[in-house]
Protein backbone atom coordinates (compact mmCIF):
# COMPACT_ATOMS: atom_id res chain seq x y z
CA UNK A 1 0.00 0.00 0.00
CA UNK A 2 3.26 2.23 0.46
CA UNK A 3 3.68 2.22 -3.45
CA UNK A 4 0.23 2.99 -3.90
CA UNK A 5 0.14 5.87 -1.29
CA UNK A 6 3.20 7.40 -2.48
CA UNK A 7 1.68 6.88 -6.22
CA UNK A 8 -1.84 8.92 -5.63
CA UNK A 9 0.00 11.55 -3.38
CA UNK A 10 2.53 12.32 -5.88
CA UNK A 11 -0.75 12.51 -8.77
CA UNK A 12 -2.55 14.65 -6.13
CA UNK A 13 0.10 16.83 -5.86
CA UNK A 14 1.13 17.30 -9.60
CA UNK A 15 -3.01 17.46 -10.49
CA UNK A 16 -3.32 20.34 -7.76
CA UNK A 17 0.15 22.54 -9.21
CA UNK A 18 -1.25 22.00 -13.14
CA UNK A 19 -4.87 22.99 -12.02
CA UNK A 20 -3.51 26.12 -10.18
CA UNK A 21 -1.06 27.16 -12.61
CA UNK A 22 -3.55 27.24 -15.21
CA UNK A 23 -6.47 28.86 -13.51
CA UNK A 24 -3.34 31.73 -12.30
CA UNK A 25 -2.88 31.98 -15.86
CA UNK A 26 -5.94 32.30 -16.98
CA UNK A 27 -7.27 35.30 -14.19
CA UNK A 28 -3.23 37.27 -14.82
CA UNK A 29 -4.46 37.34 -18.33
CA UNK A 30 -7.37 38.88 -17.58
CA UNK A 31 -6.18 41.14 -15.13
CA UNK A 32 -3.33 42.28 -17.49
CA UNK A 33 -6.23 42.88 -19.80
CA UNK A 34 -8.21 45.43 -17.36
CA UNK A 35 -5.31 47.38 -15.98
CA UNK A 36 -3.18 48.12 -19.37
CA UNK A 37 -4.94 51.33 -19.90
CA UNK A 38 -3.78 52.29 -16.09
CA UNK A 39 -0.08 50.87 -16.88
CA UNK A 40 -0.51 52.90 -20.60
CA UNK A 41 -1.93 56.59 -18.41
CA UNK A 42 0.44 55.90 -15.57
CA UNK A 43 3.88 55.24 -17.18
CA UNK A 44 4.36 52.40 -15.17
CA UNK A 45 7.58 51.03 -15.72
CA UNK A 46 8.23 47.22 -17.37
CA UNK A 47 9.63 46.18 -14.45
CA UNK A 48 7.54 47.41 -11.84
CA UNK A 49 4.68 45.46 -13.82
CA UNK A 50 7.03 42.48 -14.00
CA UNK A 51 8.46 42.20 -10.40
CA UNK A 52 6.47 44.87 -8.26
CA UNK A 53 2.97 43.87 -9.59
CA UNK A 54 2.52 40.53 -10.67
CA UNK A 55 5.59 38.45 -9.11
CA UNK A 56 3.89 39.24 -6.17
CA UNK A 57 -0.29 39.04 -7.32
CA UNK A 58 0.44 35.56 -8.58
CA UNK A 59 0.98 33.96 -5.14
CA UNK A 60 -1.89 35.85 -3.68
CA UNK A 61 -4.12 34.68 -6.16
CA UNK A 62 -2.53 30.89 -6.06
CA UNK A 63 -3.40 31.26 -2.59
CA UNK A 64 -6.88 32.49 -2.34
CA UNK A 65 -7.73 29.72 -4.86
CA UNK A 66 -6.32 27.14 -3.17
CA UNK A 67 -9.05 25.61 -1.31
CA UNK A 68 -11.25 25.35 -4.24
CA UNK A 69 -8.22 23.99 -6.38
CA UNK A 70 -7.66 21.23 -4.20
CA UNK A 71 -10.84 20.34 -4.59
CA UNK A 72 -11.50 20.45 -8.65
CA UNK A 73 -7.98 18.49 -8.18
CA UNK A 74 -9.30 15.95 -6.13
CA UNK A 75 -12.19 15.14 -8.34
CA UNK A 76 -10.49 15.75 -11.73
CA UNK A 77 -7.57 13.07 -10.15
CA UNK A 78 -10.28 10.37 -8.25
CA UNK A 79 -12.60 10.89 -11.48
CA UNK A 80 -10.27 9.54 -13.14
CA UNK A 81 -8.57 6.63 -11.10
CA UNK A 82 -12.64 5.81 -10.94
CA UNK A 83 -13.39 5.50 -14.67
CA UNK A 84 -10.32 3.31 -15.11
CA UNK A 85 -11.46 1.00 -11.99
CA UNK A 86 -8.31 1.72 -10.17
CA UNK A 87 -10.59 2.84 -7.01
CA UNK A 88 -13.08 -0.62 -7.65
CA UNK A 89 -9.41 -2.66 -7.76
CA UNK A 90 -8.11 -1.26 -4.74
CA UNK A 91 -11.41 -1.49 -2.74
CA UNK A 92 -11.69 -4.82 -4.09
CA UNK A 93 -8.04 -5.83 -2.78
CA UNK A 94 -9.28 -5.37 0.69
CA UNK A 95 -8.38 -1.55 1.19
CA UNK A 96 -11.12 0.05 3.23
CA UNK A 97 -11.83 3.72 2.23
CA UNK A 98 -10.83 5.48 5.29
CA UNK A 99 -7.36 4.14 4.28
CA UNK A 100 -7.62 4.72 0.70
CA UNK A 101 -8.37 8.19 2.10
CA UNK A 102 -5.09 8.63 3.63
CA UNK A 103 -2.78 9.69 0.81
CA UNK A 104 -5.14 12.26 0.38
CA UNK A 105 -4.96 13.61 3.63
CA UNK A 106 -1.32 13.69 3.61
CA UNK A 107 -0.72 15.85 1.11
CA UNK A 108 -3.87 17.68 1.77
CA UNK A 109 -2.39 18.81 4.85
CA UNK A 110 0.99 19.61 3.54
CA UNK A 111 -0.52 22.13 1.79
CA UNK A 112 -2.72 23.28 4.79
CA UNK A 113 0.37 24.01 6.76
CA UNK A 114 2.22 25.60 3.63
CA UNK A 115 -0.55 27.72 3.05
CA UNK A 116 -0.79 28.66 6.91
CA UNK A 117 2.69 29.70 6.51
CA UNK A 118 2.09 31.39 3.31
CA UNK A 119 -1.14 33.36 4.12
CA UNK A 120 0.22 34.90 7.47
CA UNK A 121 3.81 35.57 6.49
CA UNK A 122 4.97 35.25 3.10
CA UNK A 123 1.49 36.64 1.47
CA UNK A 124 1.34 39.53 3.48
CA UNK A 125 4.75 40.83 2.98
CA UNK A 126 4.44 40.42 -0.46
CA UNK A 127 1.23 42.44 -0.44
CA UNK A 128 2.86 45.27 0.60
CA UNK A 129 4.57 45.71 -2.37
CA UNK A 130 1.78 44.37 -5.02
CA UNK A 131 -0.94 46.68 -3.01
CA UNK A 132 1.80 49.62 -3.15
CA UNK A 133 1.96 49.53 -6.48
CA UNK A 134 -1.50 49.64 -6.95
CA UNK A 135 -1.87 52.76 -5.06
CA UNK A 136 0.58 54.30 -7.36
CA UNK A 137 -0.17 53.27 -10.51
CA UNK A 138 -3.72 51.68 -10.91
CA UNK A 139 -5.75 53.94 -8.09
CA UNK A 140 -5.75 57.41 -8.02
CA UNK A 141 -3.17 59.45 -5.95
CA UNK A 142 -4.44 59.57 -1.82
CA UNK A 143 -5.31 62.67 -0.27
CA UNK A 144 -6.88 62.41 3.13
CA UNK A 145 -10.29 64.46 2.15
CA UNK A 146 -11.90 63.62 5.12
CA UNK A 147 -13.57 66.83 7.42
CA UNK A 148 -14.66 67.35 10.79
CA UNK A 149 -12.80 64.07 11.59
CA UNK A 150 -13.69 62.60 15.07
CA UNK A 151 -11.90 59.97 16.32
CA UNK A 152 -11.63 57.79 19.44
CA UNK A 153 -7.95 57.14 20.65
CA UNK A 154 -8.82 55.71 23.90
CA UNK A 155 -11.57 54.60 25.91
CA UNK A 156 -12.61 57.68 27.18
CA UNK A 157 -11.02 60.25 24.97
CA UNK A 158 -12.00 61.35 22.11
CA UNK A 159 -9.98 63.62 19.14
CA UNK A 160 -11.21 65.94 16.77
CA UNK A 161 -9.76 67.13 13.34
CA UNK A 162 -11.17 69.78 11.25
CA UNK A 163 -9.05 68.45 8.59
CA UNK A 164 -5.48 66.72 7.92
CA UNK A 165 -3.22 67.35 5.62
CA UNK A 166 -1.29 63.56 4.92
CA UNK A 167 1.78 65.42 2.70
CA UNK A 168 2.65 67.86 5.83
CA UNK A 169 1.21 65.21 8.32
CA UNK A 170 -0.35 68.32 9.37
CA UNK A 171 -4.08 68.55 11.60
CA UNK A 172 -6.18 71.58 11.98
CA UNK A 173 -8.42 72.83 14.72
CA UNK A 174 -7.44 70.01 17.00
CA UNK A 175 -9.60 69.41 20.16
CA UNK A 176 -9.07 66.43 22.31
CA UNK A 177 -11.52 65.53 25.17
CA UNK A 178 -11.37 63.45 28.31
CA UNK A 179 -14.97 62.13 29.58
CA UNK A 180 -15.59 60.05 32.56
CA UNK A 181 -19.14 58.78 32.52
CA UNK A 182 -21.01 61.60 31.40
CA UNK A 183 -18.65 64.27 32.80
CA UNK A 184 -16.53 66.16 30.41
CA UNK A 185 -13.03 66.29 32.65
CA UNK A 186 -10.56 67.38 30.16
CA UNK A 187 -10.42 69.36 26.93
CA UNK A 188 -7.71 70.62 24.77
CA UNK A 189 -7.42 72.43 22.05
CA UNK A 190 -5.38 73.74 19.23
CA UNK A 191 -4.89 75.51 16.35
CA UNK A 192 -3.08 72.42 14.73
CA UNK A 193 -0.89 69.72 15.36
CA UNK A 194 2.25 68.80 13.38
CA UNK A 195 3.81 64.77 13.82
CA UNK A 196 7.62 65.45 14.70
CA UNK A 197 8.95 62.12 12.82
CA UNK A 198 12.17 62.31 14.97
CA UNK A 199 10.38 62.24 18.58
CA UNK A 200 7.88 60.30 17.29
CA UNK A 201 5.06 62.34 19.10
CA UNK A 202 2.98 65.06 18.13
CA UNK A 203 3.61 68.71 18.83
CA UNK A 204 0.23 70.96 19.60
CA UNK A 205 0.17 74.86 18.69
CA UNK A 206 -1.61 77.41 20.25
CA UNK A 207 -3.22 75.24 22.75
CA UNK A 208 -5.28 76.02 25.86
CA UNK A 209 -6.60 73.19 28.30
CA UNK A 210 -9.29 73.08 29.94
CA UNK A 211 -9.72 71.55 33.23
CA UNK A 212 -12.92 70.75 34.83
CA UNK A 213 -13.06 69.39 38.58
CA UNK A 214 -16.31 69.53 39.88
CA UNK A 215 -17.60 73.20 40.36
CA UNK A 216 -13.72 74.30 40.18
CA UNK A 217 -12.66 74.71 36.29
CA UNK A 218 -8.62 75.92 35.81
CA UNK A 219 -7.68 76.89 31.74
CA UNK A 220 -4.12 76.45 30.64
CA UNK A 221 -3.06 78.02 27.82
CA UNK A 222 0.43 77.46 25.73
CA UNK A 223 2.19 78.06 22.42
CA UNK A 224 3.57 75.14 21.85
CA UNK A 225 3.98 71.68 23.72
CA UNK A 226 4.89 68.32 22.85
CA UNK A 227 2.61 65.23 23.47
CA UNK A 228 2.26 61.46 23.16
CA UNK A 229 -1.27 60.06 21.67
CA UNK A 230 -2.51 56.48 20.50
CA UNK A 231 -2.60 58.16 16.98
CA UNK A 232 -0.17 57.96 14.20
CA UNK A 233 0.06 59.50 10.76
CA UNK A 234 -1.04 56.45 8.86
CA UNK A 235 -4.03 56.13 10.48
CA UNK A 236 -4.67 59.15 8.01
CA UNK A 237 -3.01 57.45 5.07
CA UNK A 238 -4.95 54.91 2.84
CA UNK A 239 -6.28 51.81 4.34
CA UNK A 240 -6.71 49.90 0.66
CA UNK A 241 -6.58 46.95 1.27
CA UNK A 242 -4.42 47.21 4.46
CA UNK A 243 -5.88 43.40 6.04
CA UNK A 244 -3.96 41.90 3.22
CA UNK A 245 -0.43 43.41 4.04
CA UNK A 246 -0.75 42.55 7.59
CA UNK A 247 1.50 39.49 9.20
CA UNK A 248 0.01 37.79 12.15
CA UNK A 249 1.83 39.90 14.12
CA UNK A 250 1.04 43.13 12.59
CA UNK A 251 -2.41 42.03 12.17
CA UNK A 252 -2.57 41.40 16.03
CA UNK A 253 -0.93 44.31 17.30
CA UNK A 254 -3.10 46.10 14.68
CA UNK A 255 -6.47 44.40 15.85
CA UNK A 256 -5.49 45.34 19.62
CA UNK A 257 -4.53 48.87 18.58
CA UNK A 258 -8.27 49.05 17.75
CA UNK A 259 -9.60 47.95 20.11
CA UNK A 260 -8.25 50.12 22.52
CA UNK A 261 -9.57 53.14 21.12
CA UNK A 262 -13.01 51.62 20.44
CA UNK A 263 -12.61 51.90 16.79
CA UNK A 264 -15.02 50.72 14.18
CA UNK A 265 -14.45 48.41 11.69
CA UNK A 266 -12.72 46.14 13.42
CA UNK A 267 -14.40 43.38 12.17
CA UNK A 268 -12.67 43.45 9.11
CA UNK A 269 -9.65 43.09 10.91
CA UNK A 270 -10.89 40.12 12.80
CA UNK A 271 -12.75 38.36 10.25
CA UNK A 272 -9.02 38.35 8.17
CA UNK A 273 -7.29 37.02 11.17
CA UNK A 274 -9.85 34.17 11.73
CA UNK A 275 -10.28 33.46 8.19
CA UNK A 276 -6.11 32.37 7.69
CA UNK A 277 -6.96 30.04 10.57
CA UNK A 278 -10.27 28.12 8.89
CA UNK A 279 -8.60 28.30 5.47
CA UNK A 280 -6.22 25.26 5.93
CA UNK A 281 -8.90 23.67 7.66
CA UNK A 282 -10.54 23.82 4.49
CA UNK A 283 -8.36 22.51 1.94
CA UNK A 284 -8.61 19.34 4.22
CA UNK A 285 -12.40 19.21 4.36
CA UNK A 286 -12.70 20.44 0.68
CA UNK A 287 -9.96 16.85 -0.32
CA UNK A 288 -12.20 14.27 1.82
CA UNK A 289 -15.81 15.46 0.30
CA UNK A 290 -13.81 15.32 -3.31
CA UNK A 291 -12.89 11.80 -2.38
CA UNK A 292 -16.36 10.80 -1.67
CA UNK A 293 -18.01 12.05 -4.30
CA UNK A 294 -16.11 10.91 -7.11
CA UNK A 295 -14.69 7.71 -6.17
CA UNK A 296 -17.69 6.21 -7.20
CA UNK A 297 -17.41 5.39 -11.22
CA UNK A 298 -20.33 7.45 -12.82
CA UNK A 299 -21.69 6.46 -16.28
CA UNK A 300 -22.13 10.51 -16.95
CA UNK A 301 -18.04 10.69 -17.15
CA UNK A 302 -15.37 12.32 -15.71
CA UNK A 303 -16.71 15.78 -17.20
CA UNK A 304 -19.80 15.39 -15.25
CA UNK A 305 -17.92 14.90 -11.81
CA UNK A 306 -15.58 17.58 -12.40
CA UNK A 307 -18.22 20.29 -13.95
CA UNK A 308 -20.30 18.90 -10.16
CA UNK A 309 -16.51 19.86 -8.34
CA UNK A 310 -17.13 23.45 -9.60
CA UNK A 311 -20.19 23.66 -8.50
CA UNK A 312 -19.80 22.80 -5.12
CA UNK A 313 -16.80 24.76 -4.83
CA UNK A 314 -17.72 27.99 -5.65
CA UNK A 315 -20.89 27.38 -3.65
CA UNK A 316 -18.56 27.00 -0.46
CA UNK A 317 -16.43 30.43 -1.98
CA UNK A 318 -20.37 32.24 -2.48
CA UNK A 319 -21.30 30.63 1.16
CA UNK A 320 -18.60 31.93 2.72
CA UNK A 321 -18.64 35.32 0.88
CA UNK A 322 -22.07 35.90 2.07
CA UNK A 323 -21.11 35.15 5.86
CA UNK A 324 -18.02 37.22 5.89
CA UNK A 325 -20.71 40.66 4.57
CA UNK A 326 -22.83 39.64 7.23
CA UNK A 327 -19.59 39.37 9.82
CA UNK A 328 -18.51 42.74 8.40
CA UNK A 329 -22.11 44.76 8.98
CA UNK A 330 -22.24 43.42 12.60
CA UNK A 331 -24.79 41.36 12.45
CA UNK A 332 -22.58 38.12 12.79
CA UNK A 333 -19.72 36.93 14.76
CA UNK A 334 -16.67 36.70 12.71
CA UNK A 335 -15.56 33.90 14.42
CA UNK A 336 -19.03 31.79 13.99
CA UNK A 337 -18.91 33.73 10.24
CA UNK A 338 -15.89 32.31 9.44
CA UNK A 339 -15.92 28.63 10.91
CA UNK A 340 -19.80 28.07 9.74
CA UNK A 341 -18.77 27.35 6.13
CA UNK A 342 -16.18 24.98 7.05
CA UNK A 343 -19.06 23.35 9.38
CA UNK A 344 -21.50 23.50 7.11
CA UNK A 345 -19.69 21.22 4.70
CA UNK A 346 -18.13 19.28 7.44
CA UNK A 347 -21.73 17.79 7.86
CA UNK A 348 -21.85 17.32 3.94
CA UNK A 349 -18.63 15.31 3.90
CA UNK A 350 -20.48 13.21 6.44
CA UNK A 351 -23.55 13.00 4.98
CA UNK A 352 -21.79 12.25 1.60
CA UNK A 353 -19.74 9.39 3.18
CA UNK A 354 -22.70 7.98 4.71
CA UNK A 355 -25.31 7.76 1.56
CA UNK A 356 -23.39 7.82 -1.49
CA UNK A 357 -22.51 4.26 -2.45
CA UNK A 358 -19.10 3.10 -3.00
Amino acid sequence: MKLLDAYILKRFLQTYIFVVMVIVLVVVMIDYTEKVDNFHKTHAPGNEILFNYYLNFIPYWANYISPLMVFIATVFLTSRLAARTEIIAILSSGVSFVRLLLPYVLGATVLAVATYFMVNYVIPKANKTRIAFEIKYINDAYNFSGRNVHLKIAPNTYAYLESYNNQSNTGYKFTMERVEGNQLKQKLSADHIEWDAKKKKWTVFDYKIRTINGPQETLTPGAKIDTTLNLKPDDFSSDFNLYETLTRPELNDHIELLQSRGADGVETYLLEKYSRDTRPFAIIILTVIGVIMSARKSRRGVGWQVALGFFLAFTYLLFFMLAKGIAESGNLNPIVAVWLPNAIFAAIGVLLYNTIPR
